[in-house]
């Protein structure tokens, strides 16, 4: 089935995650994704969800773009990815991404460390297995332990990895929240009515909001959009594996995808569309917009 044909948008594609799991009216789909993975560890009543950029402390600073970040009603912060293909140090980024939101915080004058540092996650699904496998189970949970004694020394930092291809559960084998969850993310796009087995009412509503023919004309340009710039990465990815050269691939990426964001601002500034709304989905600055 094709992706125009699908009943139910693609929650593994950049806008089908975003448009399911990072609205603010819509939240309560993130909370009960995070309860479910977490299975019990936390337990979160509300998020608040912040920008999904940080500057470095200067220019010569790298800035991190983050798919999604929010902040639990404890302080505590998630940074949610969704990662379709393997790459290079993959890992380093990850923990790079959490350095950052604890530099963030900032503890200026508590020369006797009399605060407690705010928990900090990330939450990374993978459509793919990753190459350091720790265990055949489809959830990685890390955090800081002793080697020697299998304890964990510091639980507010941690990092959860979903490897959807290691997921081979049929409907009916499905035996707790977070199995529902995992069979969802990886079947929904191919599905034409919501599983019985997935019976709770927030399951309910994420089918109902995914359905193609609910999105509104604005949503169905930004979907397409996007998924044509999807397709065109991993060309570029595919021709840069062929050539083997690792640095034209970083650097072609990320112009391609400069340039791919550009030609969908372009789009929809001719559309009329709300400066403010091209910045979110293409992540280009005001300047670059204005300037087109």
């Amino acid at each position: 089935m094709s992706a125009s044909t699908n009943k139910y948008i693609d929650p593994l594609s950049d806008f089908g995650f975003k448009h399911l799991f990072g609205g603010e009216p819509n939240k309560e789909i993130m909370i009960a994704f995070l309860n479910a993975l977490f299975e019990g560890e936390k337990h979160i009543t509300d998020i608040v969800y912040n920008p999904t950029e940080l500057a470095g402390e200067d220019k010569a600073h790298k800035k991190v773009f983050f798919d999604l970040l929010c902040t639990g009603d404890q302080g505590e912060q998630f940074i949610v990815e969704m990662q379709r293909a393997d790459h290079d140090n993959f890992e380093d980024r990850c923990i790079f991404y959490l350095s950052r939101l604890i530099h963030q915080q900032k503890l200026k004058g508590n020369r006797h460390w009399d605060v407690k540092l705010k928990e900090v996650f990330l939450v990374a699904i993978l459509d793919f297995n990753m190459r350091n496998c720790l265990s055949d189970h489809y959830l990685q949970s890390i955090s800081l332990m002793n080697t020697g004694t299998g304890k964990v020394f510091h639980n507010g930092l941690g990092f959860k990895f979903l490897e959807l291809p290691k997921f081979e559960k049929k409907e009916d084998e499905l035996e707790n929240e977070l199995d529902k969850w995992v069979y969802l993310l990886k079947h929904m796009h191919s599905l034409n009515q919501i599983p019985k087995y997935l019976d709770k009412r927030v399951f309910e509503k994420i089918f109902n909001i995914a359905e193609m023919k609910k999105l509104s004309p604005e949503q169905q340009f930004i979907h397409d959009s996007i998924l044509q710039r999807e397709e065109d990465d991993y060309g570029r990815i595919k021709f840069a594996e062929r050539i083997g050269k690792e640095q034209g691939l970083e650097l072609g990426m990320e112009k391609g995808k400069h340039e791919t964001a550009l030609a969908i601002a372009r789009k929809m500034k001719e559309e009329n569309f709300d400066p403010d709304k091209i910045a979110g989905f293409t992540t280009l600055s005001m300047e670059e917009i204005e300037n087109l």
